[in-house]
């Protein structure tokens, strides 16, 4: 497992994990962020990620994007 950050743009990857306070998790578990969904980074800038997830494009921050496991 590696937070989100770490992935190579492009590659599908599958969500092992959402961590953080649960306000964060329901946050992102609404914006599709769920255990066993596919995921694939599109641009990352300054460690702020543009994901793919369930077809749509969606930027979250860096800090965001550490608590999501792949």
């Amino acid at each position: 497992m590696m937070p989100l950050t770490m992935a190579k743009r492009g590659e599908l990857n599958s969500i092992k994990k959402v961590g953080g306070k649960q306000e964060v998790k329901r946050f992102l578990e609404n914006l599709g962020f769920v255990v066993g969904s596919t995921v694939s980074v599109i641009s990352e800038m300054n460690g702020n990620v543009i994901v793919n997830v369930k077809d749509s494009r969606i930027a979250i921050s860096k800090e965001m994007a550490n608590k999501i496991m792949v």
